[in-house]
């Protein structure tokens, strides 16, 4: 296609009646975890037309962003991290939110209809809309599956006055398959196509900005930003490809980074090297605390050196992880510096860090 969708349909805004109950219920619950912002917009996110009266269709684009690798194969090299598929390059929003506002415009000057595009960041249901429209279905791990790139889709939304005609939705094809639920390294999925996001390491990696609880750090293994376990095992894959849009091919630098490289890095260093990245958005100090966890967890002795240098970071997330580390890695360091460190901590988290075995608990995320 001209603008380099690998996939394009079309529904209508009244295609999704199930929606609004499926998201209440998910909110009722809890299961959003502090991500706020999907309970404030709750009533526009479940029908299209509270977002904007005048839509009559919908467009829902696709473009394919499949792995030129196994993810998976990734985990098994501890001192390097873990970045999710996405986030390897460039920010989808920006690459294609500019093609969506290309189509719009040329909707707009050719048709006269009025247009809103929108990509991820407005309360638009996404996946249910690409279902309706038969671009996929949403799978058990409650991504969009597609038969013809498996579960490696960026999606995006055109809502529009004018009256188009509607594909037919996708069915399900899962079957009795449930490999991206046995996946999930913190079983996250309290059932097939639910999702409680406080126990998914995508939520807790890049959404969660507080200290991340102790039961799902050995599990985070080298995962620093993302988890692909559910996507990357499912076996629609065999029917993906390689991405084609160069802007998602990943960079060098970020396919195996060293985790002690990125935990060096000061907010200035972490702005530079993530520029036109996604991951810039979360910050450098949420960013540290993951890196420290996949030092924790990697008994790379060389690494006691950088996780000591941030002990004394200005940052309470980095340092309370600096303190697991350290003991994770070398527990009579860890021993020898806790009472000194313990004097002069104010931080109630980072302080809890540093107490005496048994190691402090963090409040688990409700099942």
């Amino acid at each position: 296609m001209e603008e380099g969708f690998d996939a394009v349909a079309f529904t209508l805004p009244a295609s999704i009646p199930e929606f609004p109950a499926r998201l209440r219920s998910f909110l009722d619950q809890g299961r959003h975890g502090d991500m706020g912002w999907l309970a404030e917009k709750a009533d526009r996110r479940g029908d299209p037309r509270t977002l904007w009266p005048e839509v009559r269709s919908i467009i829902v684009t696709a473009i394919n962003y499949g792995p030129q690798d196994d993810p998976m194969a990734r985990l098994a090299h501890t001192d390097r991290g873990v970045i999710s598929v996405y986030a390897r390059n460039r920010d989808y929003h920006d690459v294609i939110k500019k093609r969506l506002k290309r189509v719009g415009r040329w909707l707009h000057q050719s048709h006269g209809a009025a247009i809103k595009v929108f990509v991820d960041t407005a309360p638009v249901p996404e996946k249910p809309l690409a279902q309706a429209a038969g671009l996929g279905w949403q799978g058990k791990h409650t991504n969009l599956v597609s038969r013809g790139f498996g579960s490696w889709l960026f999606l995006g939304a055109i809502y529009t006055d004018a009256d188009l005609p509607a594909d037919a939705p996708e069915t399900d094809h899962c079957g009795q398959c449930r490999n991206c639920l046995d996946a999930c390294p913190t079983q996250a999925f309290p059932a097939p196509y639910q999702l409680d996001a406080r126990r998914c390491l995508s939520y807790l990696t890049i959404e969660f900005g507080g200290h991340i609880p102790l039961e799902f750090r050995a599990p985070m293994a080298n995962r620093i930003y993302g988890c692909d376990d559910c996507l990357a095992v499912c076996p629609w894959n065999k029917f993906a490809r390689d991405a084609a849009e160069t802007a998602f091919h990943p960079r060098a630098e970020l396919t195996s980074p060293r985790l002690t490289d990125l935990a060096a890095l000061d907010d200035a260093g972490f702005r530079a090297f993530f520029s036109g990245s996604p991951i810039k958005r979360i910050g450098r100090d949420r960013f540290v605390r993951n890196v420290l966890i996949a030092l924790g967890n990697s008994r790379d002795g060389k690494a006691v050196g950088i996780v000591e240098s941030l002990l004394d970071d200005t940052s309470p997330l980095v340092r309370a992880m600096a303190a697991w580390a350290l003991r994770e890695l070398a527990p009579a360091r860890f021993s020898a510096a806790r009472t000194g460190r313990l004097a002069l901590e104010t931080d109630p988290a980072v302080q809890a860090e540093w107490s005496p075995s048994p190691r402090p608990a963090a409040a688990p995320a409700p099942r």
